[in-house]
């Protein structure tokens, strides 16, 4: 009985140092490569549909930034499967669960919205919404990544500010995902690299 609550207790002191330790299975040059993926997706819409105006159009953007999402989760998210194969042990582990936890919610969230301003042809709305769950997983992950990615995270908020309550910018226009995810994602890449541990 004793062993058993002693390593219920270990396994909770666990979970809760891995909320406040940084997580260095984080990838600098994985970020810094889903910002330049952005960066070339934002050059693709400006040569085949800078200012997306008729369903098609929009059919066009979509298909463009749907495909760099999937790219850049398959690079940041690649980058900490093979940290975690590198780093087997109990304490790796329960970091991957966290980071796993803290971040998901803003993705599920962030899919599911998506699904329903395309389906309601409010697709204006989808860049700020998207900067707006951004911002929010980079928040709920806050105590596992430098202290600076707070601020490119303040960044994004702001960014979905004017995206969603300002009419007169075109949201969907050609450079305005390169500008927020592009830029941003190369900031985040910049301060991870500059403060974990070389990789």
């Amino acid at each position: 009985m004793e062993v058993r609550r002693a390593i219920a207790d270990l396994a909770e002191v666990r979970g809760r140092m891995a909320t406040v330790q940084r997580f260095d299975g984080y990838s600098g040059p994985a970020a810094i490569a889903s910002g330049l993926v952005a960066i070339a997706s934002g050059i693709a819409q400006a040569v085949l549909d800078p200012q997306p105006r008729s369903f098609a159009d929009r059919q066009t953007y979509l298909g463009i930034w749907l495909a760099c999402l999937g790219f850049a989760l398959a690079l940041n998210y690649g980058a900490i499967v093979i940290w975690r194969l590198r780093n087997p042990g109990a304490q790796a582990g329960v970091q991957f669960r966290t980071v796993g936890m803290s971040i998901a919610p803003a993705i599920c969230c962030g899919g599911v919205v998506t699904l329903a301003l395309v389906w309601r042809g409010l697709d204006d709305l989808l860049p700020g919404m998207w900067c707006a769950t951004y911002a929010l997983g980079l928040f709920a992950s806050r105590a596992m990544v430098p202290r600076a990615v707070v601020f490119v995270a303040a960044a994004f908020g702001a960014a979905a500010a004017v995206l969603l309550l300002i009419p007169t910018i075109n949201p969907l226009a050609w450079w305005i995902m390169p500008g927020a995810f592009g830029i941003g994602q190369i900031l985040i890449g910049a301060i991870v690299r500059a403060d974990l541990p070389k990789e």
